[in-house]
């Protein structure tokens, strides 16, 4: 690739043989792309900070060099290369832009900037000014910051990435945090701060009342993929010791996230139209955003019932999901693509399902707080707009109850005889 060895990740791995195969789309796609390296990336570098595993740094820098080659002169970014390593310049999920795949990008060579600057300071310092060229697409998202379109009931934020896209800038928001933790000026500052606002003014409702504080995806849709604001808000929070970010943070994780845990997770609803909501495919990408962003939030304030919230969302990968099927096979390290619906599970492993799941359990794990909680299973749960719970069970039989009082707005974690107790009481007599 322009005569730079690179590592890549490749799109797909389909079953029975998990061969590697072009994307379904090859002509227009290609065989790898910056959406998928930049994430293997980021989880190699943060495998090698927190086990100190020295073949995921050689790895990380191979996606990193292949990252660093996506990015055009500009500060924009390819997606795709075909199969003979040119970059596909003209396909609609490639073309040079700051979107999705730059986001990404700019994420990954932050994390690599951070900690990759002891152990290889060429690399760090040339991740760095690949950064800087970026980010005057950061800043004139910010020509618009306050500006905002009234969507019926809603108002939408116009200074994020695809004017309202919540859910890109929250993981381009990841990127900017790791930046800044290596080039801490009060400019770049603000603009965290304000694109952080843009996360917080896409968020409705509170504990008790509808949509229930989640942060929407884009306009009036909300989908569980990629909406990364809980982490993003939580680690913006503790960094520039925001705490109207925190609270926000929080308000999705105490007042929505119990609502998916007892329920059940879903995919999609536009918070507009009330019962428009579809449960499936459920993917890997929809959980770790969550799972990492409650594992964020136990990191930042210490509230025990947020580690104990992550290890439940994840445990959707060791069984807990509607198929009861385990989504991430510990002895290969691959992750399933999803599960289609109460019975059917997606066997193929493509790289975005295999690197999602293991950064999630990766974030997760490294609490033993949370780790506990990865083989419980949902057993029964209820939810109205006053109260949510949910009875949870281990292997051990080992009990939990997890209460949210809507309209007290507390959120309760129960554990043997409490649980027990608790479920006595709401048994019909």
């Amino acid at each position: 690739m322009r005569g730079v060895e690179v590592s890549v990740v490749h799109v797909y791995a389909n079953y029975p043989t998990y061969d590697w195969v072009g994307a379904a789309e090859s002509g227009q796609e290609g065989v790898a792309c910056v959406d998928d390296a930049a994430r293997a990336a980021v989880l190699c570098l943060r495998a090698f900070e927190l086990r100190k595993d020295r073949d995921c740094l050689e790895r990380a820098r191979g996606y990193l060099r292949f990252v660093l080659q996506m990015q055009a002169p500009n500060g924009e970014f390819y997606n795709f290369i075909f199969g003979d390593g040119t970059i596909n310049r003209v396909g609609k999920t490639s073309a040079k832009s700051f979107g999705w795949w730059a986001a990404r990008g700019v994420w990954a060579m932050s994390t690599g900037a951070r900690i990759l600057g002891p152990a290889d300071p060429a690399l760090a310092d040339t991740l760095k000014r690949a950064v800087r060229r970026s980010l005057p697409h950061v800043r004139q998202l910010l020509a618009r910051y306050r500006h905002f379109a009234r969507l019926g009931n809603y108002r939408a934020p116009r200074w994020l990435l695809y004017d309202s896209g919540a859910d890109a800038t929250s993981e381009l928001l990841l990127g900017l945090l790791e930046f800044y933790r290596v080039n801490p000026d009060t400019s770049l500052a603000g603009v965290i701060l304000r694109l952080s606002e843009g996360l917080t003014a896409m968020q409705d409702g509170n504990a008790y009342t509808y949509p229930y504080g989640l942060h929407r995806s884009w306009e009036t849709m909300w989908h569980m993929w990629g909406n990364s604001q809980t982490d993003a808000l939580a680690s913006a929070g503790m960094l520039l010791k925001s705490p109207g970010l925190t609270r926000s943070a929080e308000l999705e994780a105490r007042s929505f996230y119990p609502r998916l845990l007892a329920e059940g997770f879903i995919k999609e609803m536009d918070v507009a139209r009330t019962g428009s909501s579809l449960r499936f495919e459920q993917i890997a990408y929809a959980v770790r955003p969550m799972a990492a962003g409650l594992a964020r939030l136990f990191e930042t304030t210490g509230k025990r019932e947020y580690a104990v919230m992550a290890g439940l969302a994840a445990s959707w990968f060791t069984g807990n999901n509607p198929a009861g099927a385990l989504m991430y096979d510990s002895t290969t390290g691959r992750g399933l693509d999803g599960v289609r619906d109460s019975g059917t599970v997606n066997l193929n492993s493509g790289a975005e399902s295999t690197v999602e799941a293991l950064l999630t359990l990766l974030e997760v794990e490294k609490f033993p707080e949370a780790r506990g909680y990865l083989r419980y299973r949902r057993i029964t749960g209820t939810s109205t707009p006053s109260e949510v719970w949910a009875l949870f069970r281990d292997p051990g039989l080992h009990e939990l109850v997890l209460r949210l009082d809507a309209q007290a707005a507390v959120l309760q974690i129960l554990e043997g005889d409490e649980a027990a107790r608790f479920v006595r009481g709401r048994q019909p007599r």
